[in-house]
């Protein structure tokens, strides 16, 4: 646990087993999805760390997984206000050119770093990220709600978030689903992305279309390399585990021939 602008984070680490590491070795930062915390990733982070011979860390934002509660209701704007947050995080942890890979919101918000800060991060992954509305998004959640309402999800997400199952839902899908939302869209800041993205999206993503990727391929400032997963929905690191795992390899060695 680290106490980061007050706010205490939960933090871990996941180390590579056969890797000989060296001080110089950049760091990959997960940033969990919309309803996610560090268990959520299950196996991944350490399967990643395997992968590419570099160290993993995951952590919780406020209000979710081990962290603590928020102590404050959630804005329309909380992924702009998750930045400062984040790059308090990556100073604490000395982590100076981190390579983000986020998921879902966690995408969002590496990209949005990426833009608030563009000379910190050494790359950008970016896991069926949400760059505006859709109303294929807003589908997909309100299925979500309908399963909340008549099934264990509840259950099942206080697994990960304790207590908190409820407001972590209940803050997601109000915010999406609230009229004064439908209007968000981020694509404009894209243009401040310099670092290298790597964009990723299962090509069956029930929380939104082709479009989103498109609009990462479009419009960030720097390289960009992409792929549309098949047979893959809004999870590819669970889902395609062995797709996304070569496509980052292929990536980090294309940063290093670089």
């Amino acid at each position: 646990m680290m106490t980061v602008l007050a706010e205490r984070l939960q933090v871990q680490w996941f180390r590579p087993q056969q890797a000989a590491g060296t001080a110089t070795q950049p760091t990959v930062v997960l940033l969990h999805e919309a309803l996610g915390s560090i268990a959520q990733w299950r196996g991944f982070p350490q399967t990643l760390a395997d992968a590419t011979g570099l160290p993993v860390m995951a952590y919780d934002r406020c209000g979710f997984g081990g962290s603590q509660a928020l102590m404050a209701p959630r804005g329309l704007d909380y992924l702009d206000r998750e930045l400062a947050s984040l790059d308090a995080l990556l100073s604490a942890c000395d982590i100076q050119r981190p390579l983000l890979f986020g998921h879902s919101d966690g995408a969002t918000l590496a990209l949005l770093y990426a833009a608030a800060f563009p000379e910190r991060p050494l790359a950008v992954i970016s896991e069926a990220a949400h760059l505006f509305v859709e109303e294929a998004t807003l589908a997909g959640i309100r299925a979500v709600v309908q399963r909340w309402q008549n099934s264990d999800l509840c259950q099942r997400l206080s697994r990960y978030h304790g207590a908190k199952a409820e407001t972590v839902f209940a803050t997601w899908a109000e915010t999406w689903l609230d009229p004064a939302f439908r209007s968000w869209n981020v694509e404009a800041q894209m243009a401040a992305v310099r670092c290298p993205v790597l964009a990723l999206q299962g090509e069956n993503d029930e929380f939104g279309t082709v479009r989103q990727l498109q609009a990462v391929v479009d419009g960030v400032g720097g390289r960009c390399r992409s792929c549309l997963l098949a047979d893959c929905a809004h999870v590819p690191h669970r889902q395609a585990e062995a797709e996304v795992l070569a496509e980052v390899c292929d990536f980090l060695g294309e940063l290093v021939a670089a």
